[in-house]
């Protein structure tokens, strides 16, 4: 059985299983027939998404954004739950997985919208979905794949997991673990901030912001928008914002001095409002820089915020940091022994009864992450063991 986690965010949707790791565009486009398709065409499976789901056609990220006549782009979380959610996790754990799959997953809400919308998630893909790839090559695979378990976390401590979990789930960072933790998760619509001390998550100290990095590329594409009359659609100013160029009806618009204004007062704000929440926990240990508006902003918002801050590396994708962690979190959860050869699950067995005559120093640091014993209260991480 597999374990994914699937991370379906406003800008991009992400999955990965430990061996595969897909993200496209959270975009859905109308599917239709494409007369040519040049030797240049992008080969990857992400670049031309083309399925069909509950008898209907689409196509997905780039590719409908490239090709499609109607396309379906949203910042409202009702409409992202109701009318995307579903055929976003489950065509990109399909890129994932094999043609017939029974797989769990690990997914995350942001902290405003975790107890509100945790069941309608579940309820959008959990079962059974027959799904089509459909290849430019004119090739079309059939997959069948069961979400058998899902547990849906905080956000945020995705990033958290991916810092103290190895790939099989185990502990490989326990510094992190015993301290008090706050995460600035920047997303493209979002800016998540939260607090988890000895891993508990803190009520008090968490939030969601609507300052994501769509909000600077909306200040930008509206002052481009009076400069050119030209409208130009959020999920189309990725690469310009990059570059600092982009051309409209043969004009060069340089956006660089404007960007770099956006982004100053971006990190200002969130770093204002961070100072306010955070304002009596000033007992912090670390703070964790994450989500994939932190790229864009990690420089602006180093000299702005407090504390020991721990940066995103310059050499990995942080957009994959908050999905690595959801799913070496399930690794963790579900057992990394189900998974492994039956001598390693032998090895396993005879570690949990050395464990039980003996615990851990792992164990007594962290009694948060053991079972949950039957009619004792729940405390630290057991409440998300409950939901999977």
């Amino acid at each position: 059985m597999d374990i994914i986690g699937i991370d379906v965010g406003f800008g991009f949707t992400k999955a990965y299983n430990g061996k595969n790791s897909v993200i496209f565009k959270s975009i859905i486009g109308d599917a239709s027939d494409i007369q040519f398709h040049s030797v240049f065409t992008n080969s990857s499976p992400s670049s031309n998404l083309h399925i069909t789901l509950d008898d209907k056609s689409y196509f997905l990220g780039s590719y409908a954004e490239l090709q499609s006549s109607i396309r379906e782009f949203t910042l409202d979380q009702d409409r992202l739950l109701q009318n995307y959610f579903k055929i976003l996790a489950v065509a990109a754990a399909g890129l994932c997985t094999d043609s017939f799959a029974t797989i769990q997953v690990v997914s995350g809400l942001p902290v405003a919208y975790l107890k509100r919308d945790t069941r309608k998630l579940m309820e959008a893909i959990a079962g059974v979905h027959q799904i089509t790839f459909h290849h430019i090559d004119g090739k079309s695979i059939k997959k069948s794949i069961k979400i058998d378990k899902i547990s849906i976390i905080p956000q945020p401590i995705g990033s958290i997991f991916n810092l103290i979990f190895d790939e099989e789930g185990r502990f490989v960072e326990k510094s992190l673990a015993t301290q008090k933790v706050g995460v600035v998760d920047v997303g493209f619509k979002t800016t998540d901030l939260s607090i988890f001390d000895h891993l508990q998550y803190i009520e008090r100290g968490s939030t969601t912001m609507d300052t994501g990095i769509s909000k600077c590329f909306s200040i930008i594409a509206g002052k481009l928008r009076q400069e050119s009359n030209i409208n130009i659609e959020l999920f189309r100013m990725f690469k310009f914002m990059e570059s600092g160029v982009i051309k409209i009806r043969g004009k060069e618009y340089n956006i660089s001095g404007l960007k770099k204004k956006i982004y100053e007062h971006t990190a200002a704000a969130i770093a204002a409002d961070l100072s306010r929440l955070w304002e009596n926990d000033w007992d912090m240990d670390s703070i964790v820089l994450t989500g994939g508006g932190s790229v864009e902003l990690a420089d602006y918002l180093a000299g702005t915020i407090e504390g020991n801050l721990i940066p995103v590396p310059k050499n990995l994708d942080a957009r994959f940091n908050n999905v690595q962690g959801y799913y070496k979190f399930g690794r963790h959860k579900w057992g990394h022994g189900r998974l492994a050869s039956g001598q390693a699950s032998a090895e396993k067995a005879k570690e949990e009864q050395k464990e039980k005559a003996e615990p851990s120093a792992e164990k007594q640091a962290m009694p948060e992450l053991n079972e949950e014993k039957a009619g004792t209260p729940s405390k630290g991480l057991s409440w998300l063991r409950r939901k999977g």
